[in-house]
């Protein structure tokens, strides 16, 4: 019996996916109910924000959030993915990667903190100084926290983890909307999101249960860095790929144009917050374990998962390919109508940061956290020039479609290329993704047609079109055997 209550015996590749993939399962389960309130709550906070601020006060604050998010994947150095990764005994490296994990986020913030006014200033917003060193102290908790993240994740106790951020969730919301109200502008987001990271982290320490225990073991912490700093270069690129276009629109455009860009990528990323952040908890913890077997059973578990989540992610960018203008309108009002230009092509990116961000995970369940950095390092090479090119062609919405192009002909085929190289086999997915694509398409469709003959009310448009779409889509991309088997269940329960 290993540490996550798994029984190792000798079976049959499938059987240890099914294994692994229920409990995987059930901690997917926790996260995405977690997931669903907390970005439900955001989504509604966002509504009421919009309303008590103004575009300048959210392009301050995508300022500070792109050092916030530069410098939270890379300041435990990939400690949180070593940790999950570990093959051996968790309370052998705790306490070097605890320590490992608290010296680099307060070397990190400390680097921060002195090339704020630079940031600043690069980014076309010299006023937003105080904030970037504000919102980036949020790195100092997750240092604390760091290991006991993930032992929670590692041991698939993902419903511990997700009343520890709902908890701070709600703090966060309270907080940010009552600031907000009282002219605090940009500010409502930082205080809002340091208190929520605090409550959180002190509920996690709370919950993983393990001893505070700080030490230096030259062996682990060796082993630990040379998983983890190619790792954390990786996702340090990641972060640049997300993040650069609020520098380049700002330095190009102003603070006021990175606000309309932020709403729009805000939209964008609700999928991947529903579902990939849900999928990331566990997906590390899964594939690893997966491959820790042999090399057929990681490929069977990619092979079983990523159609199921390109099927559950296209409707949605569709729609927002689609009815932008309509989506915008509706929920943020017409001074935001700038944005959904923005959010066509935004709705491209999405699918590709969500099967990228798998084949990330996937590398790193396999060890290969080199390979991460090249994936990363070769789609932000491409995608840096083509962001100031946009930029300057087409404004906010050319920054978009260089998103857009890049994603489809860059990162895509990198990712393919690098999982293949590690052993995973992707091409028995390939036939699994055409009955979704034909259903994108056909709503596609029906979404245009219907829009054009329901006038130009966007509410009305938005409603009956996207149900319209949605309707065409599952017909066609659902097989009729599982319609079939749908149906027999609810017959059976009523």
């Amino acid at each position: 019996m290993d540490e996550q209550g798994t029984t190792t015996t000798e079976g049959e590749p499938a059987s240890k996916v099914s294994v692994i993939g229920r409990k995987a399962g059930r901690g997917l389960r926790w996260t995405l109910f977690g997931t669903v309130v907390t970005k439900l709550g955001s989504f509604v906070m966002s509504l009421v924000l919009a309303r008590l601020l103004v575009p300048e006060d959210f392009g301050l604050y995508a300022i500070a959030l792109t050092a916030m998010q530069f410098v939270i994947h890379v300041n435990d150095v990939g400690i949180i993915a070593a940790t999950v990764q570990w093959r051996g005994k968790l309370e052998d490296m705790a306490a070097t990667a605890s320590t490992l994990a608290l010296l680099f986020s307060a070397g990190w913030y400390a680097v921060f903190w002195f090339a704020a006014p630079a940031f600043a200033e690069l980014a076309g917003s010299p006023q937003a100084t105080p904030v970037v060193r504000l919102l980036t102290a949020v790195i100092l908790v997750d240092g604390i926290t760091a290991v006991r993240v993930a032992a929670l994740q590692r041991r698939f106790q993902q419903d511990q983890l997700t009343k520890a951020l709902m908890a701070g969730f709600m703090v966060n919301a309270a907080l940010a909307v009552s600031l907000a109200a009282n002219g605090a502008g940009p500010y409502s987001f930082v205080l809002g999101q340091l208190a929520a990271s605090a409550v959180a982290g002190v509920l996690e320490m709370i919950f993983a249960g393990l001893p505070v225990r700080f030490g230096l073991d030259r062996v682990v912490a060796r082993r630990l860095i040379r998983f983890g700093i190619p790792l954390a270069a990786g996702l340090g690129v990641e972060s640049v790929l997300l993040n650069a276009d609020y520098v380049i629109v700002g330095h190009a455009l102003g603070t006021a144009a990175v606000g309309f860009y932020l709403l729009a990528f805000n939209v964008s990323s609700w999928v991947h917050g529903f579902v990939g952040t849900a999928v990331r908890y566990v997906s590390i913890a899964g594939f690893s374990r997966l491959a820790e077997d042999k090399p057929e059973t990681l490929s069977l578990g990619v092979q079983r998962a990523l159609p199921v989540l390109f099927a559950a992610v296209l409707p949605i960018a569709v729609l927002m390919a689609v009815l932008p203008s309509q989506i915008i309108v509706v929920l943020y009002g017409g001074q935001w109508a700038a944005s959904a230009a923005v959010l066509r092509f935004l709705a491209v990116l999405m699918i590709g940061r969500l099967l990228t961000g798998i084949a990330f995970d996937i590398l790193t369940s396999l060890g290969a956290t080199r390979s991460t950095v090249w994936l990363n390092l070769g789609w932000c090479v491409a995608l840096v020039p083509a962001l100031m090119i946009g930029t300057r062609l087409d404004g906010i919405r050319g920054a978009a479609i260089a998103h857009a192009v890049v994603t489809l002909l860059v990162a895509m085929p990198l990712a393919v290329l690098a999982l293949h190289r590690g052993g995973v086999h992707l091409r028995p997915v390939a036939p699994a993704l055409v009955r979704p694509l034909c259903g994108g398409a056909a709503a596609a469709v029906i979404m245009l047609s219907v829009a054009w003959l329901t006038g130009p009310t966007p509410i009305v448009q938005l409603g009956l079109a996207g149900a319209a779409g949605l309707l065409g889509y599952l017909l066609i991309a659902v097989p009729p055997s599982q319609i079939r088997e749908l149906r027999a269940r609810l017959g059976a329960a009523t």
